[in-house]
């Protein structure tokens, strides 16, 4: 039996790092897989039952160069200050290497540098190595590893580069590859540490302590140590540190951290609460549901942590094309060096810088990093405004999608019936019925007589004696010295009022309340749809979208639904297994579809469509881990909002990938001519690049929902 290990890496700053890493652990005996993340810089390690211990995993990748943190910190927020190179030290380094290479091109250009020597040196050369020396000191030992590992990484490229400008003399293309270099580093460590800013401040929402009632005394302990059972005590402006359930008090609860809603929510007794929401109002007590290290907002955390390892279509596409370009750009590279020297009496230096330029080409960094930075902004993104989307693949998925199919009842509509009209008949009025109908179904837990019973409030209702329920009718039961009933018109023996038809008609329930010899009212129940439903719908239409309704009701009540919220077609009295058939059916016809539903009873729909988005999840365990998008809160609009990020992530990935592609494959192509010099081929195909491709993905940070 397999087991699994985490392991916390320090030092990872870009794509290269990651794949280093788990080539270094997969050759340890005994490991099954290995999944390296960047943007958390951790280790998922697969082992075999009797597999290596922690300390071989930890020798092999110190082995490459990389740090571990201690296991007590693995998965914490160690890699915050060690975890890339956007750090004072790189800083300081790529600083001091600009300011050498400067100033030796200053003292080259513009000064007669045979009047400024030092030991036979030039000052002008004296500053250009040093330059190059302290700009390759980040990345020149992970050069000479990967070259004993013959390893063909971009820090073992850029060394080679270095070493071979030197040696033929070229300083300036020496200084200039190790200084543009080093800040395209620190450009990718601060994308990547941008990605993780963002989870950081996820992280950070949920408070570090809570303050509990034990023993009768209010005591303050770290959130890790608050049990499932304690008793909470929230005041105004606390920040929740657990997920719990009201048992004292009412308040408004910002939980915009965790759903996205930007207004706070009415919260009372028996209602749920989520850590890192702020008690905006009124005095809480709450009872925690389950810890800290389990709650909603950690379960989040976790699963943007582990959407890393889901990688999109694109991203795998480059990872392949990165194994074939760079050693085809590299075998180039000798043959431009040795070909025009070797065969054809060329100059040996001008072809042998030519061929380091290819090498230089040949680092796929710029061209690795394109889709994962977009991915993890786009992602991280989402989770801000309540968004949960598993990995790279979904997301991908989501920007070709064509339908979306959407349950009815929780996802259309409230999901919960209420009373929607009340007519009195025979001189009572309305609050005559509502109290003697909710006098009698308080008795009974049908979900009709449950949403009667809330529609009367707070008021005072009157006691019942000899309550007896009908079964397939209703229920019925003596106030004071009249026999009452509430139910089906089969309950009554007096004649049905016409408007009781009437409002059956369109597909709503209704009861009758009355006694044996009139009818005193009907109450008009339904599942009503919800506000934003036909605007979602809408908007989904406008960006091109095919909606379509699924839906286990009659087709009176699917058809009334339907077309309230506008969708383009609609199926009723469908099995779990029906509404499977016909997502699988969409797929045929459509391509990419979405299935929408509450996370639970649709779970089949939701696993056959190509992404399966449940919605008001927050707290729901299996919803959470079972969707591969997930909703937070109750808020249709929130699929517009993924709709158009989705697209845009899709766009962004594209246009990242092709650029990169472009302008490495245009650059090879101008080297042999001799159009691309060494410093255009590491200005233009790695700093530019890097930093065009990087940029690109932060404009997905912008795309924000839109209230409809």
């Amino acid at each position: 039996m397999n087991r699994d290990l985490h392991l916390g890496i320090e030092g990872m700053d870009c794509p290269g790092c990651v794949a280093t890493v788990e080539q270094a652990l997969m050759k340890v005996p005994g490991v099954v897989s290995v999944n390296v993340a960047l943007v958390t810089a951790a280790a998922r390690v697969t082992l075999e039952e009797e597999g290596p211990d922690r300390d071989a995993l930890v020798s092999a990748v110190r082995a490459v160069g990389y740090g571990v943190a201690d296991e007590a910190d693995a998965g914490c927020d160690h890699h915050h200050s060690h975890g890339s190179r956007w750090w004072v030290g790189g800083r300081l380094g790529t600083i001091l290497s600009a300011i050498l290479f400067f100033s030796g091109l200053v003292l080259r250009w513009t000064i007669d540098s045979g009047q400024w020597t030092v030991g036979g040196w030039q000052w002008a050369d004296v500053c250009l190595l040093t330059a190059a020396g302290v700009g390759a000191i980040g990345f020149f030992p992970a050069g000479i590893r990967g070259l004993f590992r013959l390893s063909l990484d971009m820090n073992f490229l850029m060394s080679a580069a270095i070493i071979g400008a030197v040696f033929i003399g070229e300083y300036v293309e020496a200084a200039a590859i190790a200084f543009l270099f080093s800040l395209a580093e620190l450009l990718e460590g601060y994308a990547v540490d941008r990605a993780r800013r963002s989870i950081e401040t996820l992280m950070s929402v949920a408070p570090d302590t809570a303050t509990v009632r034990r023993d009768g005394e209010e005591i303050v302990v770290p959130a890790e140590e608050v049990l499932a059972g304690d008793c909470l005590i929230v005041r105004p402006g606390d920040r929740l540190a657990v997920d719990g359930r009201v048992t004292s008090g009412v308040s408004a609860i910002d939980e915009a951290a965790i759903t996205g809603e930007s207004m706070p929510v009415s919260k009372q007794v028996d209602d749920d609460v989520l850590a890192g929401s702020i008690n905006r109002e009124g005095y809480l007590e709450i009872e925690a549901v389950r810890p800290a290290s389990e709650s909603t907002l950690a379960r989040i955390v976790s699963l943007i942590e582990e959407a890393e390892s889901n990688r999109a279509p694109s991203e795998r596409f480059v990872q392949r094309f990165s194994k074939v370009y760079t050693p085809a750009v590299t075998i180039a590279a000798i043959l431009v060096s040795a070909i025009p020297t070797l065969l054809l009496g060329g100059d040996f230096d001008l072809w042998f810088l030519r061929g380091l330029t290819l090498l230089v080409i040949a680092c796929p960094c710029a061209l690795v990093i394109s889709t994962p930075v977009a991915v993890v902004s786009a992602i991280t993104s989402a989770a801000r405004h309540g968004v949960l989307i598993k990995g790279g693949s979904y997301l991908e998925a989501l920007g070709s999608t064509k339908v979306v199919a959407f349950d009815k009842t929780g996802t259309l509509t409230h999901g919960e019936p209420v009373v929607t009209e009340v007519v009195p008949f025979n001189g009572r009025t309305r609050a005559d019925v509502v109290t003697l109908s909710a006098a009698l179904e308080r008795h009974s837990r049908h979900p009709v007589a449950e949403a009667i019973v809330s529609h009367a409030g707070e008021q005072e209702l009157p006691g019942v004696e000899s309550f007896e329920s009908i079964t397939g009718l209703g229920v019925q039961g003596r106030v004071g010295e009249v026999v009452y009933r509430v139910g089906r018109a089969g309950l009554f023996e007096s004649e049905i009022p016409e408007q009781y038809e009437a409002l059956s008609a369109d597909s709503k329930t209704s009861v009758l309340l009355g006694t044996e010899s009139e009818i005193l009212g009907v109450i008009v129940v339904e599942d009503t749809v919800r506000p934003d439903a036909r605007a979602t719908v809408e908007s989904l239409s406008a960006l091109g979208i095919r909606t379509v309704m699924l839906t286990g009701d009659d087709p009176a009540t699917a058809e009334r639904i339907a077309r309230s919220v506008g969708v383009d077609d609609w199926h009723a009295e469908l099995m779990p297994e029906d509404k499977v058939s016909l997502v699988e059916t969409l797929e045929r016809d459509y391509g990419q579809v979405a299935m929408v539903g509450d996370g639970v009873n649709d779970a089949p729909a939701l696993a056959a469509a190509t992404v399966g988005i449940a919605m008001g999840v927050r707290g729901t365990d299996t919803a959470i881990e079972t969707a591969d998008v997930a909703l937070m809160g109750d808020d249709l609009t929130k699929m517009p909002y993924l709709m158009r990020l989705s697209r845009s992530s899709r766009g962004v990935i594209r246009q990242n990938v092709i650029a990169s592609i472009v302008v490495k494959v245009g650059l090879a192509i101008g080297v042999v001519p001799g159009f691309v010099s060494l410093v255009v081929a590491v200005l233009a195909g790695d700093v530019g690049t890097s930093l065009g491709v990087t940029a690109n993905a932060m404009r997905l940070a912008g795309v924000k929902p839109k209230r409809t």
